[in-house]
C-alpha cells in the first residue's frame, strides 16, 4: 500500500490538471508559504468567450509582494475586479447548461471580505473540490512546522506525512533532487495530464482553461471529476 503526497501553490480558478494532482494523492498540501510569482497562475486563469481564451486576473497590492509569502499577499480591492470577473463569467456563460443555479452558487465566493489572496484561493478550492467530488485530505504549509525550500520543502513534506510517493508536476524535473528522495525511500512520479475534450461554447475545443469552463459547460456536474 502506497501513500502519495502532492502539493501546489494557491491558484485562482485552476485548470483541471491541478485537480488531477489532488485526486491522485492521499494528501494534498496547499503551499501558502511560498513566494508570489509574477505572470503565474496563482492570481489568474483563462475562461472562454466568443473570441477564445480570456484572462481573469486578480490584482495584488504591489508593495513588497514579490518578497513576501503568499499568506501575506493581499488582493487590491481598490480595483473593482470582483464585479468585473463576475460580469465576465455571466456574459460568457449565460448560455451554458443550468447557468443560473451554478452562478448563484459561485457568486457568494466573490463576496467574502478577506483581502488575502491565499485565503481567497483556499475558500474557492473547497468549493471546487466539493463540486468535483474529490475528498483527498488537505493540509496547509502555513500550519506545519518549519520547512525547507524547493526540493527540501517537498522532501520535508513527504517525511512529515510519511509519504512514500510524491506526485510532482512536470516542472519538478527542473529542481527536485531525485537522489535525496531515493535515499529517503520516496518515489517520484511526474504528472502527465491531458484534459479529455468536452462540449464548449464558442466553437472548437480549447484545452487548458480554468475548471470554471468545464464546470459551466457540463450538463451533469454531479458526475464528479473527469477521470
Amino acid at each position: 500500500m502506497t501513500f502519495t503526497l502532492s502539493a501546489h501553490q494557491p491558484a485562482y480558478l485552476p485548470w483541471l490538471g491541478y485537480f488531477d494532482k489532488i485526486a491522485r494523492a492521499d494528501v494534498f498540501v496547499f503551499l501558502d508559504t511560498v513566494q508570489f510569482e509574477r505572470n503565474s497562475f496563482i492570481n489568474r486563469n483563462r475562461i472562454k468567450g466568443p473570441g477564445g481564451g480570456q484572462w481573469l486576473t486578480i490584482p495584488v497590492r504591489q508593495k513588497g509582494h514579490l518578497r513576501s509569502s503568499l499568506r501575506d499577499t493581499e488582493m487590491d480591492d481598490a480595483q473593482p475586479w470582483r464585479d468585473k470577473h463576475l460580469r465576465a463569467i455571466a456574459t460568457n456563460y449565460a448560455k451554458a447548461p443550468d447557468f443560473r443555479a451554478k452562478f448563484a452558487r459561485l457568486e457568494p465566493l466573490y463576496r467574502m471580505p478577506s483581502r488575502n489572496l491565499a485565503e481567497f484561493c483556499w475558500t474557492q478550492l473547497q468549493f471546487w473540490l466539493a463540486e468535483l467530488q474529490i475528498d483527498t485530505r488537505l493540509a496547509r504549509s502555513s500550519q506545519l512546522s518549519e520547512l525547507g525550500k524547493k526540493s527540501d520543502l517537498v522532501l520535508d513534506l513527504c517525511r512529515h506525512f510519511d509519504a512514500d510517493h510524491y506526485l510532482s508536476g512536470a516542472l519538478g524535473r527542473n529542481y527536485l533532487r531525485e537522489q535525496d528522495f531515493a535515499e529517503a525511500g520516496i518515489a517520484i512520479d511526474y504528472q502527465s495530464f491531458t484534459p479529455a475534450p468536452y462540449p464548449q461554447l464558442y466553437g472548437a475545443f480549447e484545452p487548458g482553461l480554468s475548471v470554471l469552463d468545464w464546470w459551466m459547460n457540463r450538463a451533469d456536474p454531479g458526475a464528479g471529476f473527469p477521470s
